[in-house]
């Protein structure tokens, strides 16, 4: 089978896409078909349940991060990408909208299925509809999904006012996924309960696919796909020969094209789990990967195996944080019942999640600290406030709009990071 993609996409956040799409990934999979998953821009959860769907590594595209070559690199592997949509579907940076999931449909030059939540109306969702198909001509809305749909009756009164647009246009009406409270997913503050912490998450898997299976026809949204740009793009260097990466459910956000990237230019990359208390293995770089060290922060103060090792291979050896990981290398992490948990003591940090504050966006940054040496693409998306923060800083930053922020994160002897995940280089 060629490459071939397509993109589920929606109105606004909210309306159910990320189920729809766990339940299509899912019901392909059971097909026996070449399918995995992809998010649009910088989240990490998602494509964590994309994977469990399928039984395959999901990617991240991101069009405000990634160069178009990129984009279409990462989609070219033989088989079916299923690509869920962020947010609304033109939805992306201030001003212009800028990463956008049209953005990447564009980029990949892939069509477009929109899934509406038709909770709350009737004979409107064409209005909807209609809005979407004529907003940007250069995006192809293949085919809708009515989501949340209330009855056989409600459905066929949202039916009957599409079905003009849909003929004019040659939309496909894929189905109707009718409500249940059995598809609904634990949420946190960054979003959905990690996969790895949802309590059945095989069985809501194939609840969902069940689901999909009766409600879409699943046959045609294949059909629909098409082969997205070809393009080959450069690859980022790996920091080191060796790396040690702390991966467990306090350190899950790292980037599978980055790992990737790495890996096919022969780093060995060597896992261990901080919550484990496993020492850090013998490495020429140490990577600490956000996530939720907060809920776990008492369990990393007393697992003294981790932070003894990680101090002393730190006092010869690069050590990075990012978000997560830059909190844990700090001298305290509070939690949000305010009890001081001390962390690595590497950097002079303390955090707080006892007042907390939202931090998002995307970043443009710069350093000249080998081996991040250059300028990144990035993304900033936590509740943490800084209390102290004492020495030299990381990064020089930008927001999205090119407006200039104060510099970022911290550096002292060979430890060195910051609250931005870093997507991909900007390369010249």
């Amino acid at each position: 089978m060629s490459a071939r993609a397509l993109m589920i996409a929606a109105p606004s956040s909210g309306a159910g896409k990320t189920t729809v799409t766990l339940g299509i990934l899912r019901a392909l999979r059971l097909r026996a078909l070449d399918v995995r998953g992809a998010k649009s821009g910088p989240d990490y959860i998602d494509p964590r349940f994309h994977a469990a769907a399928t039984g395959q590594e999901a990617l991240n595209l991101d069009a405000f991060a990634m160069t178009p070559a990129r984009l279409c690199s990462l989609v070219a592997r033989e088989g079916l990408t299923v690509v869920e949509a962020a947010m609304g579907l033109f939805d992306g940076a201030f001003p212009e909208g800028r990463g956008s999931a049209a953005a990447l449909a564009k980029a990949l030059d892939i069509p477009v299925v929109l899934v509406i939540d038709c909770a709350s109306m009737a004979q409107s969702v064409a209005a909807i509809a209609a809005g979407f198909v004529h907003h940007d001509p250069q995006i192809r809305i293949a085919g809708l999904i009515l989501n949340r749909v209330g009855s056989p009756r409600h459905e066929a009164m949202l039916r009957s006012a599409l079905g003009p647009l849909c003929a004019k246009h040659d939309i496909a009406l894929l189905g109707a996924v009718h409500r249940d409270s059995a598809l609904m997913m634990p949420a946190r503050h960054l979003g959905l309960v990690q996969a790895g912490e949802h309590p059945d998450l095989e069985g809501f898997l194939d609840l969902a696919a069940g689901r999909i299976a009766a409600s879409l026809d699943l046959a045609r949204l294949c059909a629909l796909a098409s082969a997205p740009k070809p393009a080959a793009a450069a690859r980022l260097a790996p920091p080191a020969q060796r790396i040690a990466l702390a991966r467990d459910a306090a350190f899950a956000f790292a980037y599978p094209h980055q790992l990737a990237d790495w890996h096919a230019q022969g780093a060995e990359i060597l896992p261990f789990s901080p919550l484990n208390d496993d020492p850090v293995p013998p490495a020429d770089f140490t990577f600490l990967p956000g996530g939720y060290p907060e809920l776990h922060a008492g369990t990393l103060a007393s697992n003294a195996r981790f932070l003894t090792s990680l101090r002393a291979q730190a006092t010869t050896t690069p050590t990075y944080g990012e978000c997560g990981g830059y909190m844990v290398l700090g001298e305290t992490l509070i939690d949000a019942e305010g009890r001081a948990h001390k962390m690595a003591g590497l950097l002079d940090l303390t955090t707080s999640f006892a007042t907390r504050k939202l931090h998002l966006g995307y970043r443009e940054v710069f350093t000249d600290h080998a081996p991040l040496a250059g300028a990144w693409a990035a993304h900033e998306f936590h509740y943490a406030t800084t209390q102290q923060a004492r020495g030299a800083p990381l990064f020089s930053a930008r927001d999205a709009s090119g407006a200039k922020l104060p510099d970022m994160g911290l550096r002292a002897g060979h430890s060195f990071g910051s609250f931005a995940h870093l997507i991909d280089r900007r390369f010249p």
